[in-house]
Order: structure tokens, then sequence, then C-alpha cells
């Protein structure tokens, strides 16, 4: 799973953008930032009744020089291997543009509940 961050330029499309190749305006690697994203560490997917959560250990980046600005997170799985076929779990908005000067850590904090969660209405057979 990596995490990568977008500008304000990017905007999601729920119905559209279903794979890593549908990303745009991700940061350049400058800064402490690294093109590709940063991968998820500590990943957990768990079932309780009938409801997926995924989650992660918080993910960091340790800026420098002039740091950098982000307003969108993206999660992908890139098991698959290739932009066009790595799947997109999820996106957030930080609601406005997010900053780490240089030598700051930009770390998102996840929830204590998980990431995100997946509930099925009337899905028979889930298990």
């Amino acid at each position: 799973m990596k995490n990568t961050l977008h500008s304000s330029s990017y905007t999601p499309n729920q119905d559209t953008h279903d794979y890593q190749n549908d990303l745009t305006n991700e940061l350049s690697t400058a800064n402490g930032y690294t093109a590709g994203g940063a991968t998820g560490g500590s990943k957990t997917i768990s079932t309780t009744n009938n409801v997926l959560k995924l989650d992660q250990a918080d993910p960091a980046w340790t800026s420098s020089g002039a740091g950098f600005t982000a307003r969108i997170r993206v999660l992908a799985d890139t098991t698959p291997g290739t932009a066009a076929t790595n799947p997109l779990y999820m996106w957030m908005d930080f609601g406005q543009n997010e900053t780490a000067s240089g030598g700051g850590t930009f770390t998102i904090q996840e929830n204590a509940s998980g990431i995100g969660t997946v509930t099925p209405a009337n899905a028979p057979g889930f298990p």
C-alpha cells in the first residue's frame, strides 16, 4: 500500500479514478518527499461482523530545504505492479493546503479506529 501526496490541483473523482494511472498532480521528488509515495507500515485488514477495516501506521515524511505543501492523500495497492493495474483504496482531502517546513515532519495521524471501513449492504456470501 502506498500513500501519495498531491497538490490542490488534483481533483479526486470517485466515479472514474480507479487506478493509479488516473492520479494527477502528485508532489515531485524534492525537499523530503519522494514521488511514488511512502509505503504504509504495519498494515492490517480485518473483518468483524461483515465490516472490513483497513489500518496502517501513521505515514510520515521529514521535510528538508524549502519543505513541501500537499492538499490530498491517496492510498493505493501497488501489489499488481503497474499504474494501470494498481487499484486506489481511498483518498483524503486535508481541507486546506498543509505545509511541512524544512526539517519538520509531515505526519498523517490515522484514526484509532482505522483508516476506513467497508460495510456491504445485502451482500450474500460476504465472509
